[in-house]
């Protein structure tokens, strides 16, 4: 697992692995993941990330499966 953080665009970028990516999808209002060939998710986007009451700290202790549906109620 990867993070990135831009500061410009305020957005924060988690990525599971280097798979192509094939597919997008918004699950809430700024949070996008997008999938590889096979439905894997590759990663996932969260835009306005300074703006949201997520800690960082947690989130790196998460697996996909812990973290999608609390994003999906950010």
């Amino acid at each position: 697992m990867n993070f990135s953080f831009d500061k410009i665009a305020n957005t924060l970028y988690i990525q599971f692995s280097r798979e192509k990516i094939f597919n997008s999808d918004e699950i809430a209002e700024g949070i996008i993941i997008d999938y590889g060939k096979n439905d894997n998710i590759v990663g996932v986007e969260i835009l306005n990330f300074t703006d949201r009451k997520l800690n960082l700290n947690d989130l790196v202790q998460m697996t996909i499966e812990e973290l999608i549906p609390i994003l999906a109620q950010c």
